[in-house]
């Protein structure tokens, strides 16, 4: 089979792997965030043994990657893979008030994510922490000032002292995710620069947000 043959196969077998209700919704709820398997059994209504099924399939046609939980090493999460729809990705839009997101300490990821927002959504946006640290990294402030932003909060903030019922909550750190639970409407598994501390990880977390972002933002439109 020569190339054009064999990208047409890829492409077929793609098709395929969505030809299944339960699969479609799999890939559409990992374009807006990633999902662990237990809290997809739980949304799905399927059994352990039927979505492995699924998953297993998604995973053969390249279409989903898993990652292990920074927080928790027993749990794993579902990322929607780069290139997997090409171009086919659902587009529903959906008006919010207000996008806050959310990590453990408000002092890195949730800063990035909200600098990163308001450069290109309409849509209001906050971070906040849980638990939120003393102060904003460097590294963060460093990485923001690389890529031409400028951080909102001069100073960490508690998710509990901003948060308000209709808020949009977008947790960017496995350990909010996995405090906040429901609380949370989307979660975004990027690993933690801090715990490397290097610009590189830094920068790495910068991209995987923008990218993120970039996919969101014009899903979500400003509530009137």
């Amino acid at each position: 089979m020569n190339i054009e043959g064999n990208a047409l196969a890829g492409r077929a077998a793609r098709h395929a792997a969505l030809a299944d209700p339960v699969r479609l919704r799999i890939m559409d709820l990992l374009t807006l965030g990633d999902v662990a398997p237990v809290e997809l059994q739980s949304s799905l209504g399927i059994s352990s043994s039927l979505l492995a099924h699924h998953l297993k399939l998604l995973e053969r046609e390249g279409m989903l990657v898993r990652a292990r939980s920074e927080a928790d090493r027993r749990r794993t999460y579902l990322h929607l893979a780069p290139g997997a729809f090409q171009g086919l990705i659902p587009s529903p839009a959906l008006g919010v008030r207000r996008v806050v997101f959310v990590c453990s300490g408000n002092s890195a990821r949730s800063q990035l994510a909200a600098a990163l927002w308001r450069g290109t959504s309409r849509v209001p946006v906050v971070s906040a922490g849980t638990h939120p640290a003393p102060a904003i990294e460097p590294g963060a402030i460093a990485a923001a000032a690389r890529h031409g932003l400028t951080l909102l909060a001069g100073t960490p903030r508690a998710l509990t002292e901003i948060a308000e019922a209709d808020d949009y909550v977008i947790t960017v750190c496995d350990t909010a995710h996995e405090e906040l639970g429901t609380a949370g409407r989307l979660h975004w598994s990027v690993p933690d620069p801090v715990r490397d501390g290097s610009d590189a990880a830094f920068d790495a977390a910068f991209e995987d947000i923008a990218a993120r972002v970039r996919d969101l933002a014009p899903r979500l439109t400003a509530a009137q």
